[in-house]
């Protein structure tokens, strides 16, 4: 079984995204095969805002510290922290992952498409073991948010090497059964409230991710639990401190069972 291998499955490939060790060890313990990482959550975790290429380091760090986990890991590498397609292609050989996620935008701003296809041809050439999910931001940044812009730039990254194509903020049914039927890679959506896993099956998709979902939910979680204790009101349901501090225990002892 392989990382590929897992976007063949009868359901799509749910892939939670963590953002440090912890939420990664919570994650691999709910039985997870493959963790993703959240760029929201690095960066924010930073005091950063996403998508400034603040988190390259981070990333780096981040990848080093989950490699020793018993499941696949890819990472959300941005734009790949640069224009040149060499220095991407040099970042991402530097990962120690399976997979990595790279977005034709910057500074909240689609790129030209055939630049976006040089970064994913550099990057399959230099790493040709890595699953490359090349992100189309069209629907995501509301712009050129058409089917056929969208396929356009699917056509491109799929001739350059991508193995899945990424398409966030696309969420209507009808969309969603186009874009999966003309693209022969697997199709990865965001987790869209109101589909089930078999119901995007069923539209041909082939892999959900949950973004900076859990990443945000833990913030607000944090957030009720200091303001329960101020107002008297009900505690937010949380890990015992003696799980995690075993987790944690077992991760600096390198003993990594789901």
């Amino acid at each position: 079984m392989t990382f590929a291998d897992l976007h063949r499955g009868e359901l799509p490939l749910l892939l939670p995204n963590a953002w440090d060790v912890p939420s990664a060890l919570a994650l691999l313990e709910c039985g997870f095969a493959a963790i993703g990482t959240t760029s929201f959550g690095v960066a924010s975790s930073l005091g950063t805002p996403d998508g400034g290429r603040s988190t390259s380091q981070a990333n780096l760090d981040l990848a080093a510290a989950l490699r020793p986990l018993d499941c696949y890991i890819t990472m959300d590498i941005e734009d790949g922290y640069a224009d040149d397609p060499d220095q991407v292609a040099d970042y991402v050989a530097q990962l120690p992952v399976d997979g990595i996620n790279i977005e034709d935008s910057t500074d909240e701003a689609l790129i030209e498409p055939r630049r976006h296809a040089a970064k994913v041809q550099a990057i399959k050439q230099r790493s040709p073991d890595v699953f490359v999910n090349a992100r189309i931001d069209t629907y995501w940044l509301g712009q050129d948010a058409t089917v056929a812009a969208t396929l356009d730039r699917a056509v491109q990254y799929v001739e350059a090497g991508a193995d899945g194509i990424f398409v966030p903020g696309a969420t209507e049914p009808d969309v969603l059964r186009v874009l999966t039927a003309a693209i022969p890679l697997p199709v990865n959506v965001l987790a869209i409230p109101g589909l089930s896993l078999t119901e995007l099956a069923a539209l041909g998709v082939r892999r959900v991710s949950t973004g900076s979902l859990p990443y945000r939910a833990a913030i607000h979680a944090a957030a009720r639990a200091a303001v329960a204790f101020r107002d008297g009101t009900e505690l937010p349901a949380a890990d015992p401190y003696p799980e995690m501090q075993e987790r944690l225990t077992r991760y600096a002892n390198q003993k990594f069972s789901g």
